[in-house]
């Protein structure tokens, strides 16, 4: 008898809708800068502690986030492109889009600064100085947040990047800096990222404060309409924890003790609007 009962429950466990399966295992799609910075070593043990939920971190660049989502492949997503997410709310694969955080890009040089740039303040013109000089550029390459920035930089600068001096990584942000380092080359990268890796490479903030160089970064549920797999109410409740002012309280001390200063900037509550 015993047998039989346990061949039942077996069968009633396969059966189960997948979102009930998994119901304390919330996938997270992130972006590398997350990562990078150490934030999310802070705050998902955090999350975990307060509800019990395990976190599946999956980082990529922000494009491939956001087409984790739409594929059902996760649960929430945490990234910085506005434009692309708002599109990807537009379309209906991810909803209740809102403001956690920012910092800023910055774009960095090799010591020698072939190009020239120092002292420039507009990004766009030191890009237009890069692509002139011919001066040896590194770029991620993989549809993230910040390669979607610089993509729009060349497009303003009317510069077509290319072969021999323009080098793409096709890899996160550290790894990125890591190679813009190795080919003593300029690059864009998000500060906090800049900031975890500032003993690792020998590169210096360049440009800075320039209004196009803003990293918002917004957290989004995964669609339940886009599939059974999707843990909707594991989605939100980690959303809702990024906003809680608990977290934001610990975002906005994150990286002061260990770089002397802060490596975003808490907006719960904030639009796009506000900026």
């Amino acid at each position: 008898m015993t047998g039989v009962l346990l061949a039942l429950v077996a069968v009633l466990v396969l059966t189960l809708p997948m979102e009930a399966q998994q119901s304390t295992t919330i996938i997270l799609s992130t972006t590398t800068s997350t990562q990078d910075s150490g934030l999310l070593d802070v705050l998902v043990p955090m999350f975990e502690r307060k509800t019990g939920n395990t976190v599946k971190t999956i980082s990529v660049g922000t494009g491939q986030a956001l087409a984790l989502a739409a594929r059902s492949e996760a649960d929430v997503t945490l990234v910085h492109a506005p434009e692309l997410e708002k599109k990807y709310v537009a379309e209906g694969k991810t909803i209740n889009r809102r403001l956690v955080m920012y910092n800023d890009f910055v774009i960095i040089r090799p010591e020698e600064d072939p190009a020239k740039v120092k002292g420039e303040k507009s990004a766009v013109a030191a890009f237009k100085k890069i692509a002139s000089a011919g001066g040896r550029f590194v770029s991620r390459g993989d549809k993230s947040g910040t390669h979607t920035l610089e993509l729009a930089l060349w497009k303003q600068a009317g510069v077509t990047p290319a072969a021999p001096w323009y080098i793409e990584s096709g890899q996160g942000m550290g790894a990125t800096l890591g190679i813009a380092d190795d080919r003593k080359a300029y690059t864009l990268t998000d500060r906090a990222t800049l900031l975890a890796f500032s003993k690792r490479v020998r590169l210096m903030t360049i440009v800075e404060g320039d209004r196009p160089l803003l990293n918002i970064y917004s957290v989004m549920e995964v669609n339940p309409a886009n599939g059974p797999r999707v843990n909707a109410a594991g989605g939100k409740a980690f959303a809702d924890f990024m906003l809680a002012p608990e977290t934001q309280a610990v975002i906005k001390t994150f990286g002061v003790e260990k770089y002397g200063q802060a490596l975003f900037v808490p907006i719960a509550g904030k639009k796009d609007e506000d900026f």
